[in-house]
């Protein structure tokens, strides 16, 4: 028996072996995974994880594959994503607590009913909890981050730390968590406000989005960052890319900095994509974007031009 078949008789949650990832993106694109798994509780991800630690399994940790591009080739390592297990939700007066399998969205609108302020530029943004925090989501001006107090992570030991906000280093689509250590809850303090308020900020968010981005299509959000010297769909768009297709993929004629799957795209697709995209706006414009999307299975220098 080798490791991830043992790996399989001590896990008490779900274990798809040889699962295609594009069965768990919001892109419908990726290979196999060793073995894609949700476990059932946090006694059994610290099993997990200390059995993987032990037998050097490489361990990917994922979200609701909302920001996510994976190779065709799939992963070299197991895929672990607490979404339907580790969800537990609860707001007393103006904290909240959240773990890492939520759906951020489900968290904007219990705020939002709850005439808690602070996170509704969020709403419409896809994904978990966990993921969120890692890149620092944000939209029209808002960052998670803003508001968080306190995170709880566990270690490739199965070991719990916690850290308070100050303690992590929040910057754009970005944050110093470590790669061993998986986040399993956080607490945020927010605004008690008046429902006028709150609803006010939302639909203007909502309006915001539904405005600007190709919703209809499958894709994986923001491809790259904006950089310092504006944003990257305009960029992108200012270089005649908006259309532009390889395979079922293309570059949103509806936001240049979303790049959607039309049903039957592959990774190599959209890499050709973000190489193109890459090398026209910095030989146009002299400015070198840098990718939002996470990238799983890829040699490196994949996406470099």
């Amino acid at each position: 028996m080798n490791s991830i078949e043992t790996l399989q008789t001590i896990t008490k949650g779900t274990f798809l072996k040889e699962e295609k990832m594009m069965n768990h993106t919001s892109y419908g694109i990726g290979g196999p995974t060793q073995a894609y798994i949700v476990p059932k509780d946090k006694n059994d991800l610290a099993q997990i994880l200390k059995f993987a630690n032990q037998n050097k399994i490489k361990t990917y940790f994922v979200g609701s594959g909302s920001n996510l591009l994976v190779s065709d080739k799939g992963i070299d390592g197991i895929v672990i994503t607490l979404g339907k297990a580790i969800n537990e939700f609860r707001i007393n007066g103006d904290q909240v607590y959240a773990e890492s399998g939520v759906m951020l969205g489900k968290i904007v609108k219990e705020c939002i009913k709850n005439n808690l302020s602070g996170l509704e530029s969020l709403i419409g943004v896809p994904g978990t909890l966990g993921g969120a925090l890692i890149m620092n989501a944000g939209a029209f001006g808002g960052e998670i981050s803003n508001y968080l107090e306190q995170v709880t992570v566990m270690s490739m030991d199965g070991i719990i730390k916690k850290y308070k906000a100050g303690e992590i280093e929040f910057s754009y689509r970005d944050s110093t968590f470590s790669s061993e250590e998986i986040v399993i809850s956080a607490i945020f303090k927010l605004i008690k406000s008046d429902a006028k308020t709150v609803k006010e900020k939302k639909i203007l968010a909502s309006g915001n989005r539904k405005a600007s981005q190709p919703l209809k299509f499958r894709s994986a959000g923001s491809v790259f960052k904006n950089p310092a010297e504006g944003a990257a769909g305009y960029f992108i768009d200012k270089a005649g890319l908006k259309g532009t297709k390889v395979g079922d993929a293309e570059i949103s004629s509806h936001h240049a900095n979303f790049f959607v799957n039309h049903g039957e795209a592959k990774a190599s697709d959209i890499v050709k994509l973000i190489r193109l995209t890459k090398e026209t706006v910095n030989k146009k414009f002299g400015v070198m974007l840098e990718l939002e999307v996470k990238t799983l299975g890829f040699n490196s220098g994949t996406f470099d031009v």
